[in-house]
């Protein structure tokens, strides 16, 4: 057999050890793994289950014009602003004249009736109980007024009214009663000396109740009340109406007068009904139904 070349021989081993690192060298290169995304932010919470059997409200409708507002039973509605005023409120209709006394308040009652015959019989027993007095005109003012008004001057037994008030026949003969019944006693009990005037504050006056505006007329506004200050025993005494010492006979006499006049009137308020009676006796011939009286 024929021999081979040694150089053959060495370049054959020599492709054997180096065909593998060459066939490596000489394949393509894997490809790269894509690029790492950048972090993202936290992920959405999950929605949150739902209770049984509640519904999910819907979404909230677009805005749009307001509504009109609603309007009161019995009231007109409001009248929608012109263009092109703008959103300037209208002004307030303007206020109306201030009414006199008599138009502002509201009667209480209505004035004091009685029949020519009754008024005649009434002016009657103001004589025969001494009662000095004149007729007046009636008196007509607004709400209030008087039809047969009196101006009453005195009292049996000397007994002066020196303010000459304007009143009802009714409320003149309820002072010549309380006097003759009650109040002459009371000054002899007390200093043995005679009553020898009352002195009467505000008769006939066109006013509200205690002078609060809007509140029902006063029984003075019908010359049907007075408010009586104090009283004259002798020549030399006089008795206030607000509170004397205790156990004095000014005492005595004005618990007598007062408990004495309920007699004689429907209405009596002194010091301790309310503020607006602290210093005077209020007294009125008021009818209500029953009889009923107020006496305080």
């Amino acid at each position: 057999m024929r021999q081979a070349p040694a150089t053959a021989i060495a370049a054959l081993l020599a492709a054997a050890l180096l065909g593998p690192a060459s066939a490596a060298e000489d394949a393509p290169a894997p490809p790269l793994p894509p690029e790492r995304p950048e972090p993202a932010g936290p992920p959405p919470p999950p929605p949150e289950p739902q209770a049984a059997g509640v519904p999910v409200p819907p979404e909230r409708p677009a805005e749009g014009p307001p509504a009109p507002a609603e309007t009161a039973p019995g009231l007109a509605a409001p009248t929608p602003a012109l263009a092109g005023e703008g959103d300037v409120p209208p002004l307030p209709p303007e206020r109306p004249a201030d009414l006199d006394a008599g138009q502002a308040a509201l009667p209480d009652s209505p004035p004091p009736t009685t029949t020519e015959a009754e008024e005649e019989a009434c002016r009657a027993r103001l004589k025969e109980l001494g009662a000095a007095f004149e007729p007046l005109p009636s008196i007509s003012e607004g709400a209030c007024g008087a039809p047969r008004p009196l101006r009453l001057t005195g009292l049996g037994g000397d007994v002066a009214v020196p303010s000459g008030p304007t009143v009802t026949c009714k409320v003149a003969e309820g002072l010549a009663l309380w006097s003759r019944d009650v109040l002459v006693a009371a000054a002899r009990a007390g200093w043995s000396k005679p009553l020898t005037a009352i002195q009467i504050g505000t008769s006939y006056q066109c006013r509200s109740q205690n002078h609060v505006a809007g509140a029902k007329l006063s029984e003075h506004a019908f010359a049907n009340g007075v408010d009586v200050a104090g009283f004259v025993v002798g020549k030399d005494v006089t008795v206030g109406v607000t509170t004397q010492p205790a156990g004095s006979p000014e005492e005595a006499f004005q618990k007598a007068a007062r408990e004495g006049a309920c007699k004689s009137f429907t209405t009596v308020l002194g010091p301790g009904s309310d503020p607006s009676h602290a210093t005077h006796l209020h007294l009125d011939q008021r009818e209500r139904g029953k009889g009923y009286r107020i006496c305080e």
